[in-house]
């Protein structure tokens, strides 16, 4: 059993991060690196022409400008963690809750795969997993087995990589800034990406927070998301 100590601790940490746009490729390695980190399902070609493909985080493309003079822009989009978060309230089984350091948490074996979370999740970051889950023989060996594999018939999404969260705090104890990072983080060949604990105002994470440049995706619904954005700063002649 915990000590009060112990929970105390664990309250003092408030897990965010910050993604610079300005630095990001659309190289995709945090795309691959929480595929494999999260055991998540292989995707076809059927899967994406479907919809039903799952990536706990996608690199989301946008065009700007009239050929010749046209510029790619890149945003990452994953699970929010929203302190006012739409898709708790909706759960009928209460498969998915906030916990005292700010995730938003996924309870796979008590979700019975209603979807009304996904529906309810304006970032679209809540996938369904249409398909029992099956990896090449030579693919199996290289499945985490920190993470649960998920069966079919569940909501699934990005989870901030709570497997490193709980290794690092496990026993209560206060974690060091950048002692570990989830694995979209540790991949992103540009460090465009900063996790961190916002309750601590000397983190890399919380200085980023406050950078002037700073702001949420689709801030005007009010879900306070623990993910903010640094906008790409366009150089002029």
């Amino acid at each position: 059993m915990a000590t009060r100590t112990q929970v105390k601790n664990r309250a003092d940490h408030k897990w965010g991060m910050v993604i610079d746009l300005d630095r990001c490729t659309g190289c995709q390695a945090c795309v691959i690196a929480c595929q494999s980190e999260n055991n998540i399902p292989l995707n076809d070609q059927s899967a994406f022409l479907d919809g039903r493909a799952i990536e706990w985080i996608r690199v989301e493309r946008y065009w700007e400008g009239d050929y010749p003079d046209i510029k790619a822009r890149f945003l990452p989009v994953l699970c929010q963690h929203c302190d006012n978060a739409p898709c708790e309230s909706v759960c009928p089984v209460y498969a998915t809750y906030h916990n005292s350091e700010g995730l938003n948490v996924q309870v796979y074996n008590r979700c019975v795969g209603t979807r009304f979370c996904g529906n309810n999740c304006p970032y679209h970051a809540r996938l369904f997993n249409y398909w029992e889950p099956v990896w090449p023989e030579d693919l199996r060996n290289q499945l985490n087995p920190d993470v649960t594999v998920r069966t079919r018939g569940i909501m699934e999404k990005c989870t901030f990589c709570i497997q490193r969260i709980r290794r690092s705090t496990r026993g209560g104890k206060q974690v060091e800034d950048q002692a570990f990072n989830p694995a979209c983080v540790q991949a992103c060949p540009t460090d465009a990406m900063t996790f961190g604990n916002l309750n601590n105002p000397d983190s890399r994470v919380s200085q980023k927070w406050e950078d002037e440049r700073a702001y949420r995706v689709l801030e005007a619904l009010g879900t306070n998301p623990s993910v903010k954005y640094l906008k790409q700063v366009d150089a002029h002649a």
